[in-house]
């Protein structure tokens, strides 16, 4: 029988980078997606990727009281979904790319058999490329000159 699992979702800390997305992060991060402003809120941010928003523009594009925006930029943080970014007064928001490309792994890897490339999603299982790539730049080694 299968335990059954209840998730807080302000309890878990990011993501790190290391490592793959484990059930409890797969919970809180389904969770936190789980309410419609939360939603809207990962949604407006994707699609100001990469520049992000401040939250008095989030709060006035959904609608939402600023404490009650907090709360949910609070949430969404830390189930690694957003990540926000001191600029002066503002606090700019930005997808967390990582945390995204993490989750969406976590849903598709026993897709298939543990073969997401045979269920047409072979992108997710290479690290999909969606034009927002985080990944660190790749260092040119130098040439050696041999003497003959």
């Amino acid at each position: 029988m299968p335990r059954k699992m209840a998730v807080v979702v302000s309890h878990f800390s990011p993501i790190s980078a290391g490592q793959g997305m484990s059930v409890p992060h797969a919970l809180s991060a389904l969770a936190a997606l789980g309410q419609p402003t939360r939603l809207a809120i990962v949604r407006l941010v994707m699609r100001r990727e990469p520049v992000g928003l401040a939250a008095g523009a989030i709060a006035e594009a959904i609608g939402c009281p600023a404490n009650t925006l907090s709360a949910h930029l609070a949430i969404l943080a830390r189930a690694s979904l957003i990540r926000g970014v001191r600029d002066g007064r503002s606090i700019i928001y930005r997808a967390d790319i990582h945390g995204m490309r993490k989750l969406i792994a976590f849903l598709v890897t026993d897709c298939c058999h543990g073969h997401p490339e045979l269920c047409g999603l072979p992108e997710v299982a290479t690290a999909a490329n969606c034009g927002c790539n985080d990944a660190p730049k790749k260092r040119k080694r130098a040439a050696r000159i041999s003497e003959a």
